[in-house]
């Protein structure tokens, strides 16, 4: 199993939405997650700096690095591209983080 940990950056006065988006995330864009090989996918808010920290944990042979061809993928990207900083494609400026320390 391998961590995969990143960060990204809402738009002030998103919080809230951003929450409530992630509350009624779409079923199949979680099976397309899964699929994927991506499983305890947590996001925290910093809310004083409006970053967005995401970890994420794949298995060994996943798929993850292709997501971004998914059409579902695209899609949430796009739902999301109001409340975020993104990329010229709706998808999340991402910048990986590099681990330094991991405790099981």
């Amino acid at each position: 199993m391998k961590r995969k940990a990143f960060k990204m950056k809402l738009k002030p006065g998103f919080e809230e939405e951003y929450k409530r988006r992630h509350d009624k995330i779409w079923p199949e864009l979680v099976e397309e997650l899964e699929k994927a090989g991506v499983s305890d996918y947590s996001i925290y808010l910093d809310r004083e700096t409006l970053f967005l920290f995401a970890f994420q944990k794949l298995k060994d042979h996943n798929t993850s690095d292709d997501l971004h061809n998914k059409h579902i993928v695209k899609k949430w990207w796009k739902y999301m591209s109001d409340i975020m900083e993104t990329n010229p494609d709706n998808s999340p400026v991402a910048i990986n983080l590099k681990e330094v320390f991991h405790m099981d």
